[in-house]
């Protein structure tokens, strides 16, 4: 009888310590997943300021959200290196939701956004308070890159926000390049500018003919990229006239005011999301005789080597003066008047075989080559040898490589035969969850001993 009461005391322990065991490890597992960030790496730019947490309340689906909850200004982000095949389209979409998310300075570029950390490469950035979720993503090619380190992030590569963002269901899809030489060219013509610049409003409008001379001038750079190629590349642009005025410009010290890509986003992002663009043109008057020093211009009459979401973005300013025959044709003062529209797609081309780590000349280095401005035709000459690497450089030619007219910015028509890579895959049964676990326990041992 003693020896039964015995074992039934020992059994009653047992389930005793079981039960305590459960509850323990219920409170570990609840604690862990509060805090547990699978493969991602957390990283602030200010610290004590930010915290980040996996909320299982508010959540799309069953799997707890990613959490970055900003007190003050500040840069955070989780972010995770995976790797890539060259040159290849990837599209990376996750839900977003926001509360009361501020850019600690007037840009629409700060704010909840997935981002390839150490470039510009992002997605929209998200500020406000968004009630319900919200869909975003990040487009690129991966280039010359075997690897690229995705960020999902509060702040931005311009300045620092404050507020809670959640970040939940990650897809990443791997598409198919578009290598053809056939160029899609959006040209948006923008009527009018009505700015507010050092307190001073300037309000200035383009004339019919200033409509005409850069309609035809478009049509002339459609058929110049074909034949200074040497039918290497096809040009075809379409042309919008864009009647809301552009109420904001960019500044910089070296070129003074210019229209960047986010001082135009609400009048484009319609257009440029519905069609499959290469590369995007901006018109735009910034000045005439009666106003020409309302707004500082340091000595251009294009930008580029700027970028859109991934697609290449330049700024043609229409010249101060009624007479200039800048965008015009005349055979006996100037006969290649797309000159410009030219010279802002080859910085893009040039941009792009940077980034490839191809070895090509500056294309400002005209002059260390031999070439110089001519009469009538500019720099015609340069130009051709450019886009044909006929340069000569000592003995070998030099220039643009031909393979550039295929390396054409990633698009959503990229992926309507996608791959989906599982990359961001959350654990799903028990087996899933320990060895993630285990594999956070080393990374954080080996964190600790500065070893990773």
């Amino acid at each position: 009888m003693k020896n039964r009461n015995g074992k039934i005391i020992v059994k009653i322990l047992n389930i005793i310590i079981l039960i305590i065991t459960f509850i323990v490890l219920f409170y570990v597992i609840k604690v862990y997943n509060k805090n547990n960030f699978n493969d991602f790496v957390r990283n602030i730019e200010k610290a004590g300021i930010t915290e980040f947490v996996r909320d299982n309340e508010i959540k799309y689906t069953d799997t707890s959200s990613y959490k970055i909850y900003s007190k003050d200004y500040n840069d955070a982000m989780f972010s995770k290196t995976i790797k890539v095949d060259k040159n290849t389209p990837y599209r990376l979409t996750c839900k977003v939701k926001t509360k009361n998310v501020v850019s600690e300075i007037d840009k629409k570029g700060i704010g909840a956004q997935i981002s390839i950390v150490g470039s510009t490469e992002r997605s929209v950035a998200i500020q406000g308070t968004t009630d319900e979720w919200k869909e975003i993503a990040l487009i690129f090619n991966s280039k010359n890159r075997e690897e690229v380190e995705i960020g999902f992030r509060l702040g931005g590569n311009d300045g620092n926000a404050r507020g809670e963002v959640w970040f939940t269901d990650f897809r990443l899809e791997s598409g198919i390049a578009d290598n053809s030489t056939e160029w899609k060219f959006a040209c948006f013509i923008f009527e009018s500018i009505d700015v507010n610049v050092e307190n001073k409003n300037v309000n200035l409008s383009i004339t019919n003919s200033d409509k005409r001379d850069i309609n035809q001038t478009i049509i002339r750079f459609q058929d110049a990229c074909k034949e200074l190629t040497n039918n290497k590349m096809t040009a075809k642009c379409d042309i919008y006239e864009i009647p809301e005025p552009i109420t904001s410009l960019s500044y910089d010290e070296q070129f003074g005011y210019y229209v960047g890509p986010e001082d135009v986003e609400s009048q484009i992002k319609d257009i440029i999301n519905s069609n499959d663009y290469d590369h995007i043109f901006v018109v735009v008057r910034l000045g005439d005789e009666k106003h020409n020093s309302d707004i500082e211009v340091n000595d251009w009459i294009g930008l580029g080597y700027m970028d859109y979401y991934g697609i290449g973005f330049s700024n043609i300013r229409l010249p101060n003066s009624s007479t200039s025959y800048t965008y015009k044709y005349d055979v006996r003062i100037n006969t290649f008047p797309e000159e410009v529209f030219l010279h802002e797609f080859l910085h893009s081309l040039e941009r792009t075989l940077n980034e490839y780590n191809y070895n090509i000349p500056a294309l400002h280095d005209y002059e260390k080559y031999g070439y110089k401005t001519e009469n009538l035709e500019g720099l015609k000459k340069w130009y051709v040898d450019y886009m044909n690497c006929n340069i000569q450089a000592l003995n070998q030619k030099v220039g643009l490589d031909s393979i550039v007219y295929t390396l054409k910015p990633a698009k959503s028509s990229n992926f309507k035969y996608s791959y989906i890579i599982k990359e961001f895959k959350e654990p799903e049964n028990i087996i899933e969850y320990i060895r993630q676990l285990c594999k956070n326990i080393t990374r954080n041992i080996k964190i600790i001993k500065g070893e990773g």
